[in-house]
């Protein structure tokens, strides 16, 4: 864990609002997917991939957060 605690949290923050949102029109692709899962549509492998490829940035994010800035050089 010490190298992902050497990754600026600022990184995480661009990663989730790029590639944990895009595509952007006509709605972002984690929030479709994760409509789909919880109305219990998300049944194709391609979907599920996409939950995972969109909304690892959100998660890697949320641990970072979590973790707090440990080993952050200034």
């Amino acid at each position: 864990m010490s190298f992902f605690d050497k990754i600026p949290t600022s990184t995480f923050v661009i990663a989730a609002l790029t590639l944990g949102l895009a595509p952007f029109f006509p709605e972002p692709h984690v929030w479709e997917k994760i409509k789909m899962l919880l109305a219990g549509e998300l049944n194709r492998s391609i979907d599920i991939f996409d939950l995972v490829f969109h909304g690892l940035p959100w998660g890697l994010l949320a641990l970072k957060l979590v973790r707090g800035d440990r080993g952050q050089a200034v």
